[in-house]
């Protein structure tokens, strides 16, 4: 509509012979339309051929769109404003903002290599940026027996991702585990691999996880022995309701002769505000204990959880 508009201006400019100190009303009318209506791109393409067809109006034409140039600088120099905020949102507070996290107090009853009963406590935080996004953990289990510790397990892991689209990131992961009612006095695990986001949205997440990994363990009674192994790991959380969701987290680590699976099963039901009630079933396998020891540990929990 534009050309056939500019086609009918120029025209009627060829028609009326000289150049004017204002521009013809056909001319004005094109321009106006375009500013109003049209792209930037329609705008440069309508102001050039009037260029052409009044040599010696081209600052009539320039004054008609100074307006228009204006308003777009003013416009550009908003939208980088808002970045820069957003990008100051993000990094304001400096390491200590934008952290959640849930701490997590409670009991427990065991099964295989310990039957106990005890204490659980466990810390989840998690910062998020729009290009990072780092995970802190650490569990504690433990219990005394007759003056005699007859349970101690620790675990504390931390795991930067860096976020390459909505879906795909990079990972790197660095864990120290202690159980020695499982074999071992310190476990230390080191990995980093791609990760994949293949659900994410308000009510389902699934991270997907798969890379080389170096693991050293002190045996409680048996030779220290360091592995370079592989890591799959895959992560769900999937808010069943309001008030209900479920959390699936499995890990294998596997080596030709050694290799460690666990998988946490854990239901949080909201009682109020940020207080949870949860109850959670681990699994351990080793595939080749040390000996005396049998092939699968379990652990049930049932804690109270505060997000914050």
């Amino acid at each position: 509509m534009i050309a056939r508009s500019l086609a009918g201006a120029m025209a009627f400019v060829a028609c009326t012979g000289p150049a004017y100190a204002e521009l013809p009303q056909p001319v004005a009318t094109m321009l106006d339309d375009a500013i109003a209506n049209g792209t930037e791109a329609e705008v440069d393409a309508v102001a050039k051929y009037a260029r052409k067809a009044l040599p010696g109006q081209e600052a009539e034409i320039d004054e008609r769109l100074s307006g228009y140039r204006a308003r777009l600088a003013t416009a550009a120099a908003a939208a980088s404003a808002a970045a820069a905020e957003t990008g100051k949102a993000e990094s304001g507070g400096g390491f200590f903002a934008h952290w959640t996290g849930q701490g997590e107090l409670g009991g427990f009853l065991s099964a295989g290599n310990s039957d106990t009963k005890g204490l659980a406590a466990g810390l989840a935080l998690t910062r998020e940026t729009a290009e990072w996004r780092l995970n802190l953990r650490a569990n504690a289990d433990y219990q005394r027996s007759n003056g005699a510790t007859s349970a101690e397990q620790f675990s504390a892991a931390i795991e930067p991702n860096y976020k390459v689209d909505e879906h795909l990131f990079f990972y790197g992961l660095g864990q120290y585990e202690r159980d020695p009612f499982q074999g071992f006095d310190a476990r230390y695990i080191v990995s980093g691999g791609i990760g994949y986001r293949p659900i994410a949205t308000d009510n389902i997440k699934l991270d997907l996880k798969a890379g080389p990994a170096w693991r050293y363990t002190d045996f409680v009674s048996a030779t220290d022995e360091s592995a370079l192994t592989g890591l799959g790991s895959a992560n769900l959380l999937w808010k069943l309701s309001p008030t209900l969701s479920l959390n699936e987290a499995a890990s294998v680590l596997m080596q030709s002769d050694k290799s460690t699976l666990t998988a946490l099963t854990s239901v949080d039901a909201k009682i109020n505000g940020s207080l949870s009630a949860r109850l959670s079933y681990q699994l351990r396998h080793e595939t080749n204990p040390p000996a005396g020891l049998k092939n699968t540990d379990t652990l049930s929990r049932m804690t109270l959880v505060y997000g914050f």
